[in-house]
């Protein structure tokens, strides 16, 4: 006996229209508004389906009236930056807690991941302090030592030295990058390989260092290019740090600018085409990187296939 199924693939196909419905709906919006000139839009009274012809004039305003161009730069290297941090280190911290045998790897491991729940948000005024000196650490150090107490009966001063990482790519990048969510995805992974894989490395006289690289590099590739892909598109959207760390708009990204073109006076309204413009801008990478590499990125997420 068949089963009929048709009406089940009639409900499907009714959920998946009405999700990619959804899904659009704010892209078109934005992108019909952002068709509209500032005037059009006043006129019409607000956000609508109205189309315009000024789509080519707001994409112009967008290169010769504000800095997202430049800021489009900095958030392509920051976002690099924040993916490739947190990918290597995921992965080789991942590979010593795999394969090296130590008592104390799982609470290591527990503990790594416990670091998820303290998100940046609810530690920027630290993280703030520290950017802002990173040698403050070695500061500390001097005086708990006393050293400082010598220098100042020595030299008549105390030493206090000063790093800032503010307005740098590195300082908005680095704490963005302190996440352990890859070593659990990576763990998974390590773990589902055979576990003669080492051994038969070390046989044929490879060290651990060049297992790693040889060996464990390449079959990993598919979940670190995964990886890397989501935390490059979340280093992109990240906003609240980038705000604190970037004062100058040289130094911030382009989620940072975009939001600050909304700026206006109180009795003004907002440019809204050229912010939809704008917004249309600033996600053409991540959308073009996400259609591109979709594929690779359910591959390397699905943990069950190598």
């Amino acid at each position: 006996m068949v089963e009929d199924t048709r009406g089940i693939d009639r409900t499907a196909l009714v959920i998946l229209i009405v999700g990619i419905a959804f899904i659009l709906a704010p892209i078109v919006i934005a992108f019909l508004t952002a068709t509209l000139s500032y005037e059009e839009f006043v006129s019409a009274g607000g956000i609508g389906l109205n189309v315009g012809s000024s789509f080519l004039d707001n994409m112009r305003r967008i290169f010769v009236e504000t800095q997202l161009p430049g800021q489009l730069w900095n958030s392509f290297v920051i976002s690099i930056l924040v993916a490739g941090i947190k990918c290597t280190f995921a992965f080789t911290a991942t590979f010593a807690l795999v394969f090296y045998d130590c008592r104390w790897s799982r609470i290591i491991f527990a503990l790594t991941i416990a670091t998820v729940m303290l998100p940046l948000e609810l530690v920027v005024i630290t993280t703030y302090q520290v950017v802002a000196n990173v040698a403050m650490p070695l500061n500390w150090l001097i005086r708990i030592t006393g050293l400082a107490w010598l220098s100042e009966r020595i030299f008549g001063t105390m030493p206090d030295f000063n790093l800032s990482l503010l307005d740098t790519y590195i300082g908005v990048a680095l704490p963005i990058a302190t996440s352990s969510t890859s070593v659990f995805i990576y763990r998974q992974f390590f773990l589902s390989l055979p576990k003669d894989l080492p051994r038969a490395a070390a046989m044929d006289g490879a060290s651990p260092c060049r297992f790693m690289v040889d060996v464990l590099l390449p079959l990993s590739w598919t979940p670190l290019v995964a990886t890397f892909m989501f935390w490059f598109i979340g280093g992109w959207t990240q906003y609240l740090w980038p705000l604190v760390a970037a004062a100058t708009p040289d130094a911030q990204p382009a989620v940072v600018g975009l939001a600050k073109l909304a700026n206006a006076e109180p009795d003004d309204i907002p440019d809204v085409p050229l912010l939809m413009a704008g917004a249309l801008f600033v996600s053409f990478i991540p959308v073009v990187l996400i259609g591109v590499m979709q594929r690779q990125i359910v591959r390397g997420l699905n943990l069950s296939e190598k």
